[in-house]
């Protein structure tokens, strides 16, 4: 008979209990439902804001992750007050859960400082080609924690910003105009003063080519079977690559027109006679 008054108290404590809470189990729901409609209606209009202003792309979406990450913290704190969870209790928990989570994702946080720097220094910006990491490609978004680059085979390779920020970057679009290098080896029987000359003017004949500084032909070595020439001229780095193939393909089609041999690699072969 005492064991089923102390079952039957446990019960209306429970009861109790709930009934207490549920108020506030109610407005918690409520405040977290309305929260993430606020922070969806509040990120649309910070889209919509970066959309009318010409701000850096690469500072738009960086903001845009921090602002949303940012916002979904502070809906949890609130939603967890309603609950009765003190501040002074909340702070203690977060801070020790802080800790916590600090110590176990210690690379995230690297990321996350990485993105920063990232976002101050600016090595490189949305829709700069870049090479990092043994990566190359477009960058496509700059978040938080990573980055994201488009390949020339059109996949996305995704790279934390804390080894980005830490590693080797070369941005081919940082300056306005780039240095090309191409090395052509002749015949020892061609006429080494022409085939410069020929060089010269598929620069000249080519507008994408710049004049200023002007185009250079030396002799770069003498190898075992050719002249080597090298062919060093600038151009614009929106240009760069088809006036790269340009100079190759248009060097094979007057040569060959001026008589002018590329040597390639031959074997020759000695049949020794037998008595």
């Amino acid at each position: 008979m005492e064991e089923l008054e102390n079952y039957q108290t446990y019960i209306d404590q429970t009861i109790e209990w709930a009934v207490g809470i549920l108020p506030s189990l109610i407005t918690a729901i409520i405040t977290f439902f309305i929260g993430l409609w606020v922070i969806k209606f509040f990120n649309r209009m910070v889209r919509r804001f970066f959309a009318k202003k010409d701000y850096d792309e690469t500072l738009e979406s960086f903001l845009q992750s921090f602002i949303s990450i940012t916002l979904k913290a502070l809906l949890f704190v609130l939603v967890i007050t309603q609950l009765g969870v003190k501040t002074s209790s909340l702070v203690a928990i977060v801070g020790a859960a802080g800790l916590a989570v600090g110590l176990a994702l210690q690379g995230s946080l690297a990321n996350f400082a990485g993105g920063v720097l990232i976002l101050i220094f600016k090595p490189f910006k949305v829709g700069d080609w870049i090479s990092a990491q043994g990566v190359d490609g477009t960058v496509k978004e700059i978040s938080i924690f990573n980055t994201k680059l488009s390949t020339f085979g059109n996949q996305i390779a995704i790279i934390p910003n804390g080894q980005l920020s830490n590693g080797n970057i070369v941005n081919y679009n940082m300056e306005n105009t780039r240095r090309d290098k191409f090395d052509v080896g002749i015949g020892y029987g061609s006429n080494i003063k022409e085939a410069k000359e020929i060089l010269l003017q598929i620069c000249a004949d080519n507008p994408s080519i710049n004049t200023e500084p002007a185009p250079e032909v030396y002799v770069g070595a003498l190898g075992d079977s050719s002249v080597n020439l090298t062919l060093r001229f600038w151009a614009s780095t929106d240009v760069f690559w088809p006036a790269h193939f340009y100079v190759i393909e248009q060097t094979k089609l007057r040569f060959d027109a001026a008589g002018i041999e590329i040597p390639f690699p031959q074997r020759v072969m000695h049949q020794a006679e037998v008595d």
